[in-house]
């Protein structure tokens, strides 16, 4: 018996957001039952935590297919619940995960940030390697295609139009193929806006892995922030809007802490709330 938390990280208003699975209590659990557990849930990822010996928390992660080294939505999950349960006695943690070890922050209102690794910047991709696959001719030229990680590697898109991007008809068989010929997890895709509030309205597909599409990332989010810092406009604060398209619309915020046009750190931020508690028999 494994008693499992559901909950709605990056949600908005307490509404929408990206459902996630979270055990608090794994140190028992093999990795067959936790991808067990992690297929039957159904979600895209489900946070695992246990003991470690280096850090407060250790954080093993897990998708519908299999084991992924970092979630951030996940992550905003476990802790949400962790304060919600008055299980936190402070506001900052330690968690060792498979992508290094990371800080969480608990803010006082119940946001919590989690760190990501600083960003590597890879290649640059040409538009027409998307025909067949999304609407190529939608690609903002303006801005470069260009593989980023802050934990893990995605292909960040950028779209001419919000209305274009809401459009994109991926072929998933096709993405699938892409990437594993370019060895990402995804491929985010984002317009940016007019908005004072929001800086992109963004999507994200990562069907290699089981997820045709996601209505919060927050790895992705923190790899586009530093792209924008990179190629956009420097800033300390981003604020992403994503899921709209699955109608449950998710609100990312990314913090970059940098000297001139050096990243110091970055760190995802969203709340989370309790949508249900599953008592599971695997």
């Amino acid at each position: 018996m494994v008693e499992v938390y559901v909950i709605s990280a990056f949600s908005k208003d307490s509404t929408g957001g990206n459902r996630a699975g979270v055990v608090l209590d794994s140190h028992d659990l093999i990795p067959a039952k936790m991808m067990a557990i992690a297929k039957d849930l159904g979600y895209s990822e489900t946070a695992f935590l246990m003991e470690s010996d280096v850090a407060d928390f250790k954080v093993r992660y897990f998708t519908p297919t299999e084991e992924v080294p970092l979630c951030g939505h996940a992550t905003i999950a476990a802790f949400s619940i962790l304060n919600s349960l008055g299980k936190l006695g402070k506001d900052a943690y330690t968690i060792e995960t498979k992508a290094g070890m990371l800080n969480v922050q608990i803010e006082k209102d119940g946001m919590i940030f989690m760190e990501q690794n600083r960003p590597t910047y890879f290649e640059t991709l040409t538009p027409d390697i998307f025909v067949g696959c999304l609407e190529a001719g939608f690609i903002d030229t303006a801005l470069p295609i260009q593989i980023v990680s802050t934990g893990l590697k995605d292909i960040m898109l950028p779209v001419d139009t919000e209305e274009h991007l809401k459009k994109l008809n991926p072929n998933f068989t096709s993405m699938v193929s892409l990437c594993c010929d370019q060895d990402v997890v995804g491929i985010h895709a984002f317009a940016l806006t007019d908005g004072a509030e929001t800086t992109a309205i963004c999507r994200n597909f990562a069907p290699r892995y089981g997820i045709n599409e996601e209505s919060a990332t927050g790895t992705s989010s923190c790899a586009l922030a530093c792209y924008l810092f990179q190629h956009y406009r420097q800033q300390s604060q981003y604020v992403f809007e994503q899921g709209l398209n699955l109608g449950s619309v998710s609100r990312l915020i990314v913090n970059i802490t940098h000297q001139g046009g050096s990243i110091d750190a970055v760190h995802v931020g969203g709340y989370g709330h309790l949508v249900c508690k599953k008592t599971l028999f695997i």
